[in-house]
């Protein structure tokens, strides 16, 4: 018998992207490894905004793909806005930028 197709629903759950409180994302170590993160790509087409990159302290245009993490003790509000490539050197360098 042919294997169905997931649903995009099923599709959603996968190893890596699974619900984390409320919303789907993976868990990382953070900048530092000291926290977890919570992390999602955001793909070029979902990119309507400017955003400052706070590994590299460059601005996100609209239109790139890029990656979405907050701590997991913090909260969306605390969302940072990464390019794909500093998100994955964080661990090789410091983040050029803080918040308050």
């Amino acid at each position: 018998m042919p294997r169905r197709k997931p649903n995009r629903k099923q599709a959603r759950f996968t190893r890596e992207s699974r619900p984390i409180g409320d919303v789907f994302g993976r868990t990382e170590s953070g900048p530092g490894g000291a926290e977890d993160y919570v992390v999602r790509t955001v793909p070029g087409s979902r990119a309507v905004k400017t955003y400052r990159c706070p590994g590299c302290d460059h601005e996100i245009p609209p239109g790139t793909a890029h990656i979405v993490a907050w701590a997991v003790d913090g909260g969306e509000d605390d969302r940072r806005h990464w390019h794909t490539g500093c998100w994955r050197g964080r661990h090789t360098r410091t983040i050029t930028r803080r918040w308050s």
